[in-house]
């Protein structure tokens, strides 16, 4: 009779822990959602090993987009859907050690993908080969200015430092880097800090999201172990926002016991909505103590968080649950096997924001909400 008891025991461990896994049941009126996974079209972007590019850094032909592809931006052009993903190709072994590249994929419905088959932003033999090689072009955040300029928010890394670069575009495959985004501000301060994850301000206008600008400037949210800010006049040139005594001013930080309790990283750019500012941000959960024990250790949740259209350094609520959590085999199985829902790309588009994830580490997915079916 021992073993019919315990395969229950273990039956039962397993049901509780899928319910557990579950995303908030109930979002607040502040918060974008549900965002549902279309049926049966995940994930729409996977890893292409007879897809070839001549690469500058290496000269020779490579696999560049063989062995993950991931972490994707999206924008809207001439009502066509395109998403800027990350791809690594097999030049290492394990996250960090490869070669990131950033590939254009485009659609028509924002869920079959047309690839374009070579990088768009890659590490060549230009004047940022101290920040890009070898390590590459990585999780870009994109959007769009009034006047069709687009701009790419990326992290470049040597393999020493990761660092914020920015890029310019008006047809989003020839882009202009122009650099680390801290290099002149405060005399280089925050030029050699480890800077990820920029989150531009944008807002809802003629049917797209569109950059827009606070009492004059542009605004971003950006971090990866908190959650800072920083503002420019021409998108190119960033100022962190500072406290009294001159050093990074972290707006929110991990919480013990929560889905976010070891990182609270900026996802795809901010919107500047009727309630405030929503901010969407990927939440690592801790792997031992203080860990969220709702959710796996390590997993990459999304959460959502708002700021005062005011002031955009006030804080005023967060989600306490994800309203994304991996639960699919592909959100799971990949180079992160402890899953991973990582939002860096959000488009509004038809009436509807799409919203674009890394998965695992590995793959590219899309989930969808529906203002019109949720009210």
């Amino acid at each position: 009779m021992r073993k019919p008891r315990l395969l229950l025991f273990v039956l039962l461990a397993i049901h509780f822990q899928i319910l557990a896994q579950q995303p908030i049941s109930r979002l607040p009126d502040w918060a974008l959602g549900p965002f549902v996974r279309p049926a049966g079209a995940n994930p729409i972007i996977s890893p292409d090993s007879g897809s070839r590019f001549y690469d500058p850094m290496q000269e020779k032909l490579l696999d560049w987009e063989s062995n993950d592809t991931f972490n994707p931006a999206a924008t809207v052009k001439d009502q066509k859907v395109y998403v800027l993903y990350r791809a690594e190709d097999k030049s290492g072994v394990g996250i960090g050690h490869r070669t990131s590249r950033i590939g254009l994929a485009e659609s028509k419905d924002g869920i079959t993908m047309k690839r374009m088959g070579k990088p768009v932003l890659f590490p060549g033999k230009d004047d940022q080969q101290e920040f890009e090689w070898t390590g590459g072009c990585e999780d870009p955040r994109v959007a769009v200015t009034e006047d069709g300029t687009y701009l790419m928010l990326y992290t470049q890394w040597n393999k020493k430092t990761p660092r914020l670069g920015s890029a310019t575009s008006k047809d989003l495959v020839h882009w202009k880097k122009h650099g680390p985004i801290f290099q002149d501000a405060f005399n280089g301060r925050f030029h050699n800090i480890a800077s990820k994850s920029a989150s531009i301000l944008t807002t809802v206008k003629n049917g797209q999201l569109r950059i827009t600008k606070y009492k004059g400037k542009y605004w971003m949210y950006w971090g990866e172990n908190h959650v800072y800010a920083a503002t420019s006049d021409n998108l190119v040139d960033w100022v962190p926002v500072v406290d009294e005594k001159g050093a990074l001013k972290a707006l929110i930080s991990p919480r013990k016991g929560y889905f976010d309790s070891n990182l609270t990283e900026c996802g795809p750019p901010a919107i500047l909505t009727d309630k405030g500012i929503v901010l969407l941000y990927n939440g690592k959960n801790l792997g031992g103590k203080d860990r969220d024990t709702n959710y796996t250790a390590n997993s990459y949740c999304a959460g959502q968080m708002l700021f005062s259209a005011d002031d955009p350094t006030k804080f005023i609520t967060r989600l306490d649950q994800p309203f994304m959590v991996p639960t699919e085999p592909f959100e799971k199985s990949g180079q992160y096997p402890a899953g991973t829902v990582f939002i860096e790309g959000l488009v509004y588009f038809k009436g509807k924001y799409l919203l674009y994830y890394g998965c695992a580490d590995s793959r590219v997915a899309v989930a969808v909400y529906d203002p019109a079916r949720a009210n």
